[in-house]
């Protein structure tokens, strides 16, 4: 089973989720897709092994075969091409290249072909293990915003054979979705504050509309108010965990342990927030 662990906001919890819930279970594969600012390695300390670069390819225009003609500006559709007309002499395409998402219209609709393709980085893929699981991340060059194309890269290394835990990017724009996309359960953390509550609701629409069986684990129980477990009741969305607003659970987080490993309750809480999960997964395959 593939679970994505998401949130509509960042700051909710959901990278502790993601990690304890892997400890929890005896052997998985974490993929680490929140590639802009992948932390969950500062938890599960895993030995890297293997780094694989992550690379796109780019438009080159030959000056002496191009014509001018703006054909090339014309078919991207994400403008990452522009053709400035200039009466002295003939015009050159300019490219930009953080715009540019590689669909290669520009090269195969050239008429002249002026264009070739060459490969340019944006991120890596690293591969290593902490204990008996399989850990993977993808991390994106400073200054680049492909990011769906390094998380699709890392989903590509998925083994169907093992459990799977997926720590998505924080909201609910093109790398969540790209993140989530094709998972067997999404669960989504959340926190009993009103920011928290708004950003649930958002993230609760994406995944209906991506028809994807989810439920909801509400983190610092106890801090605010009780809308956002309210709203799950009203919407029946699955509350399949609570865990507690407690000063021993930030102190832990604040040095890197993990709290599975500091308490035998937590460790227990996250058990049963993986039987939850099969329950909730297994009814909603008998209702589809």
């Amino acid at each position: 089973m593939i679970i994505a662990v998401a949130s509509g906001k960042g700051g909710t919890g959901k990278t502790t989720v993601a990690v304890n819930l892997a400890l929890a279970l005896d052997s998985v594969s974490f993929l680490d897709c929140d590639v802009e600012e992948p932390n969950a390695h500062l938890f599960l300390k895993p030995d890297i092994q293997k780094e694989i670069p992550v690379t796109v390819s780019v438009p080159v225009f030959d000056g002496q075969k191009c014509v001018g003609c703006g054909k090339c500006a014309e078919v991207c559709a994400y403008h990452a091409i522009a053709v400035i007309p200039n009466p002295k002499k003939k015009s050159q395409p300019l490219l930009f290249p953080h715009l540019c998402h590689a669909c290669g219209a520009c090269t195969l609709l050239c008429p002249v072909g002026a264009i070739h393709e060459e490969e340019r980085c944006i991120g890596i893929i690293e591969k290593g293990f902490f204990g008996n699981s399989e850990f993977i991340q993808g991390k994106m060059n400073v200054g680049e915003v492909l990011s769906p194309v390094i998380i699709r890269r890392v989903k590509g290394l998925i083994d169907p054979a093992i459990v799977t835990i997926i720590d998505a990017p924080p909201g609910t724009s093109c790398p969540v979705v790209a993140a989530i996309r094709g998972v067997d359960f999404c669960v989504l953390v959340t926190e009993p504050t009103p920011f928290g509550l708004h950003d649930l609701t958002l993230a609760v629409d994406v995944v209906r509309q991506m028809k994807i069986p989810f439920g909801v684990v509400i983190n610092r129980a106890g801090l605010g108010n009780d809308a956002a477990e309210d709203y799950c009741h009203k919407e029946g969305i699955t509350i399949l965990a609570k865990i507690p607003f407690d000063r021993e659970i930030a102190v832990h987080y604040s040095t890197g342990e993990t709290l599975v490993d500091k308490s035998p309750a937590m460790m227990e809480l996250f058990n049963c927030l993986y039987k939850n999960i099969c329950q909730v997964k297994n009814e909603a395959d008998r209702c589809s």
